[in-house]
């Protein structure tokens, strides 16, 4: 029997009270997307981009509809639940890094594979340290790396549980020109590599346009959908 997709989301809705009264964050969202098949996200700013992400990731419980990970429904786990159904499994890359500031750049890469389980945590973060550029920066704590770098970091903790799916949030938003280019090549090059799926929010549409497929919302709702399986 084939697994199933790695990500379904069916007819999801996010409603988020505020003074006003309810809004409408995400309006009846449908997507799949297949084993490592990569999916890029656009849109303009407040379409729901990053609120998808959180409720596909099992950040954020949608208020209507079903998102299912890896065959799960979230909604019938708690946030333990949706935490271990992660681990290993799926792993997340954010714009603004989220890199532990009291531990060196090889600790945060051995942290999720110690998580997990994995055996000798200590050289397979070394190894990934290396595969992005940043072997001989492992001592060294989050402040002392520029902001390229520690989005490297963060891309080779993410990666190095070999995850079946990334979700990644605006990864070089935070970054120039040259170091979002630098962050962009490594990620679908480590992608690439892993086969695992990659569902990627992003302004850029040089990077959106690497994804085997691209899918634009507006106002909460996917508006338009191109590329393979389109």
């Amino acid at each position: 029997m084939a697994s199933p997709a790695p990500l379904i989301l069916e007819a999801v809705t996010l409603t988020l009270p505020s003074a006003a009264g309810p809004v409408e964050i995400l309006r009846g969202v449908d997507l799949t997307v297949a084993a490592g098949e990569t999916v890029a996200i656009v849109g303009p700013s407040g379409s729901g981009k990053s609120s998808l992400i959180s409720i596909a990731a099992g950040l954020e419980t949608p208020t209507g509809g079903r998102a299912l990970l890896f065959g799960t429904d979230l909604a019938s786990l708690g946030e333990d639940g949706r935490a271990r159904l992660r681990r290993g499994r799926a792993a997340l890359v954010f714009q603004s890094f989220h890199l532990l500031p009291n531990m060196t750049a090889e600790e945060n890469v051995s942290a999720p594979l110690e998580l997990a389980h994995r055996p000798n945590a200590t050289a397979e973060a070394r190894t990934w340290l290396d595969r992005v550029g940043l072997g001989e920066r492992r001592t060294h704590y989050p402040h002392q790396l520029s902001g390229g770098e520690q989005q490297r970091v963060a891309l080779a903790r993410a990666l190095a549980v070999r995850p079946e799916l990334l979700f990644a949030d605006e990864p070089t938003g935070n970054l120039d020109g040259a170091n979002g280019q630098r962050v962009a090549d490594l990620l679908f090059d480590l992608i690439g590599d892993s086969g695992a799926a990659l569902v990627l929010v992003t302004h850029d549409v040089n990077l959106a346009a690497r994804a085997h497929r691209t899918v634009t919302m507006r106002d909460g709702r996917i508006v338009a959908a191109a590329g393979a399986e389109a």
